[in-house]
């Protein structure tokens, strides 16, 4: 099955795919092994700084191998890419999908710049997949103790979602509903469900919508998102947390350890629970 048909599936089963951030072999096999266990395709990400770490080259490859070892649908998505050079190189390299993100810009600039990266990544690939973004959603990939305001005009409005996916051509559209990147202890985070709802409605049954900003959302709002028509969901903040705690742990309690594959191994299992209990969340499971 293609991309576009596990997408169209989400919506008619009532699913989500799972969208997972790696910048390490490890923690890609983490996503990988445990979407392997539970029968599930799998969304795995690397921002513009994650790629620079692992490599563009070496992230491809990577996947590729991964994709033949486990034999199950692995799709490399280029998470947040922010300017079109970027956006260009990761289309070049050989990525699944695409995430160009000019949600800074103003709406015409962002209609603009998302519009010149659909007609590119098309034209070198017409399976790709392209995600633009609209609106803003505040916050860092990372536990953030501050105060995060969300504004009303950070909200993504129906009709300008129905322009903007019109205008750009984009097959995935990231709203801002009342998501916030990373995970927060002192703000707020509600989704705004009905919102959701109305977006879907103004932009069709062809275009789908993903959730950035998953970590920290309870299994309601979850839920609550993909029967509103949320297609797939991005984690990443979770992941690293349980990758760090766990390989802080095992520091303290192996001080002598010297072999590194020892001192990650329990860190890939942490992730992987993780993993696999979102997974779950989504409905993604026995969707191969």
């Amino acid at each position: 099955m293609m991309i576009k048909d596990y997408l169209k599936n989400t919506i008619d089963n009532k699913w989500a795919l799972g969208h997972f951030n790696f910048s390490e072999d490890d923690a890609l096999r983490a996503i990988v092994e445990s979407a392997a266990e539970l029968k599930t395709p799998i969304f795995v990400g690397t921002s513009e700084n994650e790629r620079k770490h692992i490599g563009i080259k070496e992230a491809v490859a990577l996947v590729k191998a991964f994709r033949e070892e486990f034999g199950i649908p692995i799709f490399l998505n280029a998470d947040h890419h922010k300017n079109f050079e970027s956006v260009k190189e990761a289309i070049d390299a050989g990525y699944d999908a695409i995430l160009a993100d000019f949600s800074a810009l103003p709406f015409e600039e962002n209609v603009k710049m998302t519009r010149q990266s659909v007609e590119y990544a098309k034209s070198r690939n017409p399976d790709i997949i392209v995600e633009g973004e609209l609106g803003y959603v505040r916050g860092e990939s990372k536990i953030q103790t501050e105060v995060i305001e969300i504004k009303p005009e950070d909200l993504t409005k129906p009709e300008e979602a129905a322009q903007f996916v019109k205008e750009t051509g984009v097959d995935l559209l990231a709203p801002a509903v009342g998501n916030i990147h990373g995970i927060v202890t002192n703000s707020p985070e509600t989704i705004d469900v009905q919102r959701i709802s109305d977006i879907k409605k103004a932009i069709g049954p062809d275009i789908y919508l993903v959730l950035h900003g998953g970590s920290g959302l309870s299994e309601l709002e979850f839920k609550n998102a993909i029967e509103a028509g949320i297609s797939m969901v991005h984690i990443n903040t979770e992941i690293r947390v349980a990758f760090t705690e766990s390989l802080r742990k095992t520091l303290e309690e192996m001080p002598e350890e010297t072999t590194p594959y020892k001192v990650m191994s329990p860190s890939v299992d942490a992730m992987k629970k993780v993993i696999a209990e979102k997974l779950r969340i989504f409905g993604s499971v026995n969707r191969l």
